[in-house]
């Protein structure tokens, strides 16, 4: 049928967590509270990384580049998601649609990279310590930390071409609370297969290649940590990989549950109950988990508040 025959859609309404009125107000406060710890868990992380030289390894550097992407996800999704509780219709534009999605996958992409090639530099650091300096130097970090982005750019910018060829007719009700491919992909009035299998290839990638990154980079780190003959030094080695182990469960499982089945399995609950895991919780908890779990941070901190009230 020609183009010309539909009535194409120009803005899109975004149906949001629930809608349930009561429930509006207490959602709001809910997620601005999340919104609140976790920009100023993320800020505070790269804050403090580059303010004290005790951190200053390619350990830190990668997790400041973790923080500063949580930091940009969650102010993709987050404000407008805050904004949609308070209003009574919570429309998006077709291009503020389309640009909200190119950013989330573009630093989803990143995360998942992100997170791989700091298991990578964990592999490095406890079972080549002696050339660890000389394999992660800082032109290295430079090409990792690049080839992260443009991973992420580039499957931003297929995924969110191929987005362009979809035609959107009457159907202008999005269940969710973001622009996200699946709900899209459901009120399309064009044929979706091409969108679905690049989508498809791109979430196998992204998600497999990186996992299997980190499966074999801890199963060398453990074969490792096993030969350490103290007990004392098998902790402190294993302590230092904790916070990375939790950081991939959370991050990968919730993402793995959304992206690695096909869309006529998932229904539109278990969509939103995973993106919030991924997009929302996962940002705020990484900085917890980095600072809690880690001593070097601790220490680090405690040494920037005794400079600064000195």
């Amino acid at each position: 049928m020609a183009k010309g025959n539909y009535s194409l859609v120009t803005e899109f309404i975004l149906k949001g967590l629930t809608d349930q009125p009561e429930l509006q107000l207490p959602l709001f406060l809910l997620f601005l509270g999340i919104y609140m710890v976790t920009v100023v868990g993320n800020l505070g992380m790269i804050i403090l990384i580059r303010l004290s030289s005790y951190l200053h390894n390619p350990m830190y550097y990668f997790l400041s580049s973790l923080s500063f992407i949580d930091l940009c996800q969650s102010n993709i999704i987050i404000p407008k998601m805050l904004m949609n509780f308070l209003s009574k219709k919570n429309t998006i534009s077709y291009p503020e649609c389309l640009t909200q999605f190119y950013f989330f996958v573009f630093f989803g992409i990143s995360e998942c990279q992100m997170l791989a090639v700091m298991a990578y530099d964990r592999y490095v650091a406890i079972c080549n310590p002696l050339v660890y300096s000389l394999v992660m130097s800082y032109q290295v970090c430079l090409w990792l930390v690049g080839g992260v982005y443009a991973l992420g750019l580039a499957g931003a910018t297929t995924n969110t071409g191929c987005l362009f060829r979809v035609l959107f007719c009457k159907k202008n009700v999005i269940e969710h609370y973001f622009c996200d491919l699946l709900p899209l992909l459901k009120l399309s009035c064009s044929s979706t297969f091409i969108n679905e299998v690049v989508a498809l290839a791109f979430s196998a990638f992204n998600i497999i290649f990186p996992t299997l990154i980190i499966i074999c980079s801890y199963i060398l780190i453990i074969a490792s940590i096993l030969k350490i003959q103290s007990s004392e030094g098998r902790y402190k080695a294993f302590s230092t990989c904790s916070s990375h182990i939790a950081a991939v469960g959370i991050f990968f499982g919730s993402l793995a549950f959304m992206y690695l089945q096909p869309s006529s399995v998932s229904s539109m609950d278990q969509v939103k109950v995973s993106s919030v895991f991924y997009s929302i919780i996962v940002p705020m908890l990484n900085p917890l988990i980095y600072s809690l779990r880690n001593k070097d941070v601790k220490i680090a901190l405690k040494k920037v508040i005794e400079r600064i009230f000195k």
